[in-house]
Formats: structure tokens, sequence, C-alpha cells
């Protein structure tokens, strides 16, 4: 039997990258698991692929309240009541501060901060209902740091990980637990095309010589969820190979 068999798990942002390895980590230990995407078809596509059948995709944007409502009930409908969610869904505005617009500020809040909180707050009262569930939400090293160019970004994923505490003390006592990891640079699409010289400036800040894989940062993932990780909460786990120390 697998750690995770038959709880229902949502990840948002599942389509690419590493969201993708969350989901393939998730399938891989018996989740069923709803891959959440902007686009139906592609998560759709996405959760044929995981391991194992019990799987769907669904499109939607997180940013909007209404949206991420009818998300977690198509989801319960479909799939059983949610023991699991991954608030993985992120966007990217960057500029900096001073010619930042307004929309590029509120959109990176209201995808990587709201729509985190409006999942949360969707699959709380069912969670603690049932006394159970796993909450874990994808910050950045950012969040720590700071960065250049990225005021929006950093500003919501430091918010997530506030967010990540409260509600882990809010909801610890009904047997719910929240904890955020905090990926530093992963070998991703956005990394790989950049230059080479870019690259090896950032692997110079890596004390492990390497960028990270979506591998690295899913696995930290299964095991928050997970038995072994039944004690953990209210934690931000930062997954860098030693960047930020």
């Amino acid at each position: 039997m697998r750690e995770l068999d038959g709880q229902v798990a949502i990840v948002t942002g599942g389509t690419r990258g590493i969201g993708r390895a969350i989901c393939d980590e998730l399938a891989a230990a018996g989740a069923r698991v709803a891959v959440v995407g902007t686009a139906g078809d592609r998560a759709s596509a996405v959760a044929g692929e995981l391991e194992g059948g019990a799987h769907a995709g669904y499109g939607c944007d997180v940013s909007q309240v209404e949206a991420c409502q009818a998300l977690v009930g198509r989801v319960e409908e479909a799939l059983g009541p949610v023991a699991i969610l991954v608030n993985n869904a992120g966007i990217t505005r960057d500029n900096i501060l001073v010619r930042m617009k307004d929309e590029e500020w509120r959109e990176v809040l209201e995808t990587n901060l709201s729509g985190a909180f409006y999942l949360m707050r969707a699959v709380a009262r069912g969670m603690m209902k049932r006394r159970a569930g796993r909450i874990v939400n994808v910050s950045s090293v950012v969040a720590l740091t700071g960065n250049r160019g990225q005021s929006n970004y950093a500003a919501a994923k430091a918010a997530l990980i506030s967010l990540t505490k409260s509600v882990a003390q809010e909801l610890g006592g009904r047997g719910v637990l929240a904890n955020a990891v905090a990926p530093g640079f992963i070998d991703t699409d956005m990394t790989a095309a950049l230059a080479d010289d870019v690259r090896a400036a950032m692997l110079e800040r890596v004390p492990l010589g390497r960028l990270g894989a979506p591998e690295d940062v899913a696995r930290t993932v299964r095991f928050l969820v997970g038995p072994g990780a039944s004690y953990i909460t209210g934690q931000v786990v930062v997954v860098d190979g030693g960047m930020v120390m």
C-alpha cells in the first residue's frame, strides 16, 4: 500500500515545471490527483499521463474567488473529499518599482497570494470536519531575500509564508497541517531560456553547484503531505541547494 492511497489532491499550476513534477509524485504515492491549469484541455491531458487512472484535469483562473469555489465542488463531486491542497500556481510580471504598472502589481498578488487564500478557505471546512488535511503552499527563496525587479512577486511569496503560518495556527487543532516550500533556482523552462553567463552566475551562488530539478521540490511536497510529516506544521522548507542559509 502506498502512503497516499485513495487521498484526493488538488495541485494548481500542475501542467508543467514544478507543478507537473508534484502531480507525478503524488500520483506515484497513490493519490487521486486533480491537475489544475489555466487551460482545461492541457490539464486533462496531463491527468491522463499520470500513474494510475483515477485523476482529472480542470481549468481554473485561481485569481477569481468564484472559480476557486466552483473548482473544489467539481473536484469533490468527481474524485471525493479533498485531503491535500498544493497551491503552486504563480505568475511573474517583472519590472523595477518605478516602472511597475498597477496591473502588474495586482495580477501577481491576485494569482500568487489571493488564489492560494481562496482555495485554502474553500477546502478548510471539509478538512476541519474530517479532522484531517494537508496544505502545502509553494513560495520562493525571493520571499526571504527579495529580488531586483520582482517586488510584486517577492511580496506575494513572502505574504504566502505568513498566510501559511497563520492558517497552521488556526487549523492545527482540527488535524489540518499547513506548510510552505521555498524553491531556489530550479531547472525549468524559464531558467533554460537564460543566457549561459546568467546561468553561470546563478550557479556560483549555490553551494551544491547545480540547479535544482523540479523533482527535488516535488519529493519535498510528497514528504510534507505524507505520514512522515504528521508533526510538522507552520514550517518553511527551503529547497535551494544551500543558496540561502
